[in-house]
Protein backbone atom coordinates (compact mmCIF):
# COMPACT_ATOMS: atom_id res chain seq x y z
CA UNK A 1 0.00 0.00 0.00
CA UNK A 2 2.78 2.33 0.74
CA UNK A 3 3.84 1.77 -2.98
CA UNK A 4 0.55 2.97 -4.21
CA UNK A 5 0.22 6.28 -2.00
CA UNK A 6 3.39 6.80 -3.19
CA UNK A 7 2.33 6.19 -7.18
CA UNK A 8 -0.69 8.01 -6.52
CA UNK A 9 1.75 11.22 -5.24
CA UNK A 10 4.26 10.76 -8.09
CA UNK A 11 1.40 10.27 -10.73
CA UNK A 12 -1.40 12.71 -9.46
CA UNK A 13 -0.48 15.07 -11.99
CA UNK A 14 -1.14 12.58 -14.67
CA UNK A 15 -4.41 11.78 -13.55
CA UNK A 16 -5.97 15.22 -12.86
CA UNK A 17 -4.49 15.76 -16.43
CA UNK A 18 -5.91 13.18 -18.10
CA UNK A 19 -9.00 13.87 -16.33
CA UNK A 20 -9.09 17.37 -17.49
CA UNK A 21 -8.51 16.38 -21.24
CA UNK A 22 -11.48 13.99 -21.17
CA UNK A 23 -13.90 16.21 -20.09
CA UNK A 24 -12.92 18.89 -22.59
CA UNK A 25 -13.17 16.41 -25.08
CA UNK A 26 -16.55 15.26 -24.56
CA UNK A 27 -18.09 18.76 -24.74
CA UNK A 28 -15.69 20.24 -27.37
CA UNK A 29 -17.66 19.02 -30.53
CA UNK A 30 -20.86 19.29 -28.96
CA UNK A 31 -23.41 22.66 -29.66
CA UNK A 32 -24.07 22.47 -25.86
CA UNK A 33 -21.38 22.00 -24.57
CA UNK A 34 -20.89 21.27 -20.90
CA UNK A 35 -24.83 21.93 -20.34
CA UNK A 36 -24.96 18.00 -20.85
CA UNK A 37 -23.21 17.37 -18.02
CA UNK A 38 -27.13 18.99 -16.24
CA UNK A 39 -29.40 17.68 -19.04
CA UNK A 40 -28.22 13.41 -19.39
CA UNK A 41 -29.15 13.03 -16.22
CA UNK A 42 -32.13 15.60 -16.16
CA UNK A 43 -33.59 13.47 -19.74
CA UNK A 44 -33.10 10.59 -17.85
CA UNK A 45 -34.97 11.62 -14.78
CA UNK A 46 -38.02 12.44 -17.22
CA UNK A 47 -38.05 9.14 -18.69
CA UNK A 48 -38.06 6.90 -15.48
CA UNK A 49 -40.44 9.68 -13.97
CA UNK A 50 -42.54 8.98 -17.30
CA UNK A 51 -42.38 5.28 -16.76
CA UNK A 52 -43.13 5.11 -12.83
CA UNK A 53 -45.72 7.84 -12.79
CA UNK A 54 -47.42 7.33 -15.69
CA UNK A 55 -47.08 3.45 -17.23
CA UNK A 56 -46.84 2.23 -13.83
CA UNK A 57 -48.87 4.62 -12.08
CA UNK A 58 -46.45 4.69 -8.71
CA UNK A 59 -44.08 6.69 -7.41
CA UNK A 60 -41.81 7.56 -3.99
CA UNK A 61 -42.36 10.69 -2.12
CA UNK A 62 -40.77 14.03 -3.74
CA UNK A 63 -39.90 11.37 -6.80
CA UNK A 64 -37.35 13.68 -8.86
CA UNK A 65 -35.07 13.81 -5.75
CA UNK A 66 -35.66 10.27 -5.43
CA UNK A 67 -34.70 9.48 -8.48
CA UNK A 68 -32.10 11.83 -9.24
CA UNK A 69 -29.87 10.34 -6.32
CA UNK A 70 -30.34 6.64 -7.52
CA UNK A 71 -29.18 7.78 -11.41
CA UNK A 72 -26.61 9.74 -10.39
CA UNK A 73 -24.79 6.95 -7.63
CA UNK A 74 -25.90 4.48 -10.43
CA UNK A 75 -24.12 6.10 -13.06
CA UNK A 76 -20.87 7.09 -11.58
CA UNK A 77 -20.32 3.46 -10.12
CA UNK A 78 -21.73 1.67 -13.81
CA UNK A 79 -20.21 3.86 -15.71
CA UNK A 80 -16.78 3.51 -14.23
CA UNK A 81 -17.00 -0.12 -14.21
CA UNK A 82 -18.23 -0.33 -17.73
CA UNK A 83 -15.05 1.19 -18.97
CA UNK A 84 -12.60 -0.37 -16.93
CA UNK A 85 -12.63 -3.81 -18.70
CA UNK A 86 -10.98 -2.26 -21.40
CA UNK A 87 -9.37 0.19 -20.00
CA UNK A 88 -5.77 -1.16 -20.56
CA UNK A 89 -6.64 -1.61 -24.25
CA UNK A 90 -7.82 1.28 -24.93
CA UNK A 91 -4.54 2.78 -23.53
CA UNK A 92 -2.70 0.57 -25.53
CA UNK A 93 -0.27 3.73 -26.78
CA UNK A 94 0.56 4.73 -23.04
CA UNK A 95 1.16 1.30 -22.03
CA UNK A 96 3.27 0.06 -24.54
CA UNK A 97 5.46 3.12 -24.46
CA UNK A 98 5.43 4.20 -20.56
CA UNK A 99 5.30 3.00 -17.28
CA UNK A 100 2.33 4.03 -15.54
CA UNK A 101 0.79 2.13 -12.91
CA UNK A 102 -2.65 0.74 -13.94
CA UNK A 103 -4.73 2.41 -10.99
CA UNK A 104 -4.26 5.54 -12.16
CA UNK A 105 -6.10 5.15 -15.14
CA UNK A 106 -9.20 3.74 -13.07
CA UNK A 107 -8.18 6.80 -10.80
CA UNK A 108 -8.52 9.01 -13.77
CA UNK A 109 -11.87 7.67 -14.53
CA UNK A 110 -13.25 7.61 -11.44
CA UNK A 111 -12.24 11.46 -11.58
CA UNK A 112 -14.43 12.24 -14.97
CA UNK A 113 -17.79 10.79 -13.46
CA UNK A 114 -17.20 11.84 -9.91
CA UNK A 115 -17.07 15.53 -11.62
CA UNK A 116 -20.53 14.49 -13.63
CA UNK A 117 -21.46 13.28 -10.68
CA UNK A 118 -21.09 16.44 -8.36
CA UNK A 119 -22.39 18.88 -11.24
CA UNK A 120 -25.47 16.46 -11.03
CA UNK A 121 -25.78 16.80 -7.46
CA UNK A 122 -26.20 20.40 -7.72
CA UNK A 123 -29.53 19.56 -9.54
CA UNK A 124 -30.72 18.02 -6.97
CA UNK A 125 -30.32 20.81 -4.34
CA UNK A 126 -32.16 22.64 -6.96
CA UNK A 127 -34.98 19.90 -7.40
CA UNK A 128 -34.68 19.92 -3.07
CA UNK A 129 -36.07 23.23 -3.11
CA UNK A 130 -38.82 23.24 -6.43
CA UNK A 131 -40.16 20.15 -4.87
CA UNK A 132 -40.98 21.73 -1.68
CA UNK A 133 -38.82 19.42 0.94
CA UNK A 134 -37.53 22.33 2.83
CA UNK A 135 -41.46 23.29 3.59
CA UNK A 136 -42.41 19.65 4.47
CA UNK A 137 -42.86 18.34 7.86
CA UNK A 138 -39.58 15.68 6.90
CA UNK A 139 -36.81 18.25 6.42
CA UNK A 140 -33.52 18.21 5.97
CA UNK A 141 -31.04 17.91 8.85
CA UNK A 142 -27.91 17.80 10.34
CA UNK A 143 -27.93 13.70 9.32
CA UNK A 144 -27.06 15.01 5.43
CA UNK A 145 -23.40 14.83 6.32
CA UNK A 146 -23.58 10.92 6.28
CA UNK A 147 -23.21 11.83 2.88
CA UNK A 148 -19.88 12.43 3.34
CA UNK A 149 -19.21 8.35 4.20
CA UNK A 150 -21.72 7.29 2.08
CA UNK A 151 -19.70 8.71 -1.08
CA UNK A 152 -16.26 7.38 0.20
CA UNK A 153 -17.70 3.86 0.48
CA UNK A 154 -19.13 4.57 -3.14
CA UNK A 155 -15.21 5.62 -4.43
CA UNK A 156 -13.63 2.71 -2.70
CA UNK A 157 -16.60 -0.03 -3.66
CA UNK A 158 -16.38 1.51 -7.05
CA UNK A 159 -12.31 1.37 -7.35
CA UNK A 160 -11.96 -1.76 -5.79
CA UNK A 161 -14.73 -3.96 -8.16
CA UNK A 162 -12.93 -1.78 -10.82
CA UNK A 163 -9.64 -2.99 -10.22
CA UNK A 164 -10.58 -6.48 -10.68
CA UNK A 165 -12.95 -5.92 -13.57
CA UNK A 166 -9.53 -4.09 -15.63
CA UNK A 167 -7.28 -6.86 -14.79
CA UNK A 168 -9.97 -9.76 -15.75
CA UNK A 169 -10.93 -7.59 -18.36
CA UNK A 170 -7.25 -7.99 -20.22
CA UNK A 171 -7.14 -11.70 -20.64
CA UNK A 172 -11.05 -12.73 -21.15
CA UNK A 173 -12.08 -10.91 -24.10
CA UNK A 174 -16.29 -11.56 -23.60
CA UNK A 175 -16.21 -10.08 -20.61
CA UNK A 176 -17.00 -6.74 -22.17
CA UNK A 177 -20.56 -8.35 -22.54
CA UNK A 178 -21.18 -10.35 -19.18
CA UNK A 179 -20.35 -7.01 -17.53
CA UNK A 180 -22.88 -5.26 -19.85
CA UNK A 181 -25.91 -7.90 -18.79
CA UNK A 182 -24.77 -7.64 -14.82
CA UNK A 183 -25.09 -4.14 -14.85
CA UNK A 184 -28.15 -4.52 -16.65
CA UNK A 185 -29.42 -6.54 -14.29
CA UNK A 186 -27.69 -4.13 -11.06
CA UNK A 187 -29.86 -1.35 -12.38
CA UNK A 188 -33.18 -2.78 -11.94
CA UNK A 189 -32.09 -4.61 -8.41
CA UNK A 190 -30.83 -1.08 -7.03
CA UNK A 191 -33.90 0.44 -6.99
CA UNK A 192 -33.09 3.45 -9.28
CA UNK A 193 -36.88 4.50 -9.52
CA UNK A 194 -38.43 2.73 -6.47
CA UNK A 195 -37.96 2.17 -3.23
CA UNK A 196 -37.16 -1.63 -2.40
CA UNK A 197 -38.20 -1.22 0.98
CA UNK A 198 -41.32 0.14 0.34
CA UNK A 199 -42.00 -1.93 -2.73
CA UNK A 200 -41.42 -5.42 -0.19
CA UNK A 201 -43.49 -4.87 2.77
CA UNK A 202 -45.02 -7.07 5.40
CA UNK A 203 -44.20 -10.62 5.28
CA UNK A 204 -41.89 -9.47 2.35
CA UNK A 205 -39.77 -7.26 4.07
CA UNK A 206 -37.60 -9.82 4.90
CA UNK A 207 -36.20 -10.53 1.11
CA UNK A 208 -36.03 -5.93 0.91
CA UNK A 209 -33.51 -6.07 3.69
CA UNK A 210 -31.70 -8.54 2.12
CA UNK A 211 -31.51 -7.49 -1.22
CA UNK A 212 -30.17 -3.96 -0.03
CA UNK A 213 -27.87 -5.04 2.30
CA UNK A 214 -25.92 -7.69 0.25
CA UNK A 215 -26.55 -5.00 -2.81
CA UNK A 216 -23.83 -1.94 -1.59
CA UNK A 217 -25.02 0.43 -4.02
CA UNK A 218 -28.69 -0.49 -3.35
CA UNK A 219 -27.69 0.27 0.19
CA UNK A 220 -25.76 3.71 -0.13
CA UNK A 221 -28.65 5.06 -2.73
CA UNK A 222 -31.17 4.19 -0.35
CA UNK A 223 -29.32 5.74 2.94
CA UNK A 224 -28.42 9.02 0.92
CA UNK A 225 -32.33 9.11 0.41
CA UNK A 226 -33.11 8.58 3.81
CA UNK A 227 -29.76 11.31 4.73
CA UNK A 228 -31.01 13.70 2.10
CA UNK A 229 -34.82 13.72 1.91
CA UNK A 230 -36.02 12.46 5.08
CA UNK A 231 -33.16 13.26 7.76
CA UNK A 232 -33.19 9.52 8.41
CA UNK A 233 -30.64 7.39 9.55
CA UNK A 234 -27.99 4.86 7.92
CA UNK A 235 -27.48 1.26 7.92
CA UNK A 236 -24.61 1.45 10.50
CA UNK A 237 -23.79 -2.08 10.77
CA UNK A 238 -24.04 -2.82 6.79
CA UNK A 239 -22.38 0.36 5.88
CA UNK A 240 -19.44 -1.16 8.49
CA UNK A 241 -19.36 -4.18 6.87
CA UNK A 242 -19.16 -2.87 3.43
CA UNK A 243 -16.55 -0.77 4.44
CA UNK A 244 -14.25 -3.28 5.97
CA UNK A 245 -15.45 -5.34 2.23
CA UNK A 246 -14.22 -2.35 0.47
CA UNK A 247 -10.79 -1.80 1.93
CA UNK A 248 -10.35 -5.09 1.78
CA UNK A 249 -11.14 -6.02 -1.79
CA UNK A 250 -9.10 -2.96 -2.56
CA UNK A 251 -6.16 -3.86 -1.01
CA UNK A 252 -5.93 -7.00 -2.44
CA UNK A 253 -7.10 -5.75 -6.16
CA UNK A 254 -4.04 -3.18 -5.83
CA UNK A 255 -2.02 -6.11 -5.00
CA UNK A 256 -3.47 -7.96 -8.01
CA UNK A 257 -2.76 -5.42 -10.52
CA UNK A 258 1.13 -4.49 -9.48
CA UNK A 259 1.59 -8.37 -9.67
CA UNK A 260 0.51 -8.89 -13.53
CA UNK A 261 0.36 -5.44 -14.75
CA UNK A 262 3.89 -6.08 -16.59
CA UNK A 263 2.52 -8.88 -18.66
CA UNK A 264 -0.65 -7.09 -19.90
CA UNK A 265 1.86 -5.37 -22.98
CA UNK A 266 2.63 -8.88 -23.99
CA UNK A 267 -1.31 -9.71 -24.36
CA UNK A 268 -2.53 -6.20 -25.96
Amino acid sequence: MKRFFSDIKKFGNYIMYAARSELKAEVAGSFLSWLWWFLDPLLYMLVYSFIALLVFKTGEPHFSVFVFIGLNVWHFFSKTIKISVRLVALNKNIVTKVYIPKHMFILSKMCVQAFKMFVSFGLTAVFLICDGVFKDSVHISYKILYVIPLFALLFVITFAVSLFIMHFGVFIEDLNNVITVVLQLGFYASGIFYSIENRLKDGAAWVAKILTNVNPVAMIMADMRSVIIGGGNIHLLSFAVWSVIAVVAAYFGIKLIYKFENSYVKII
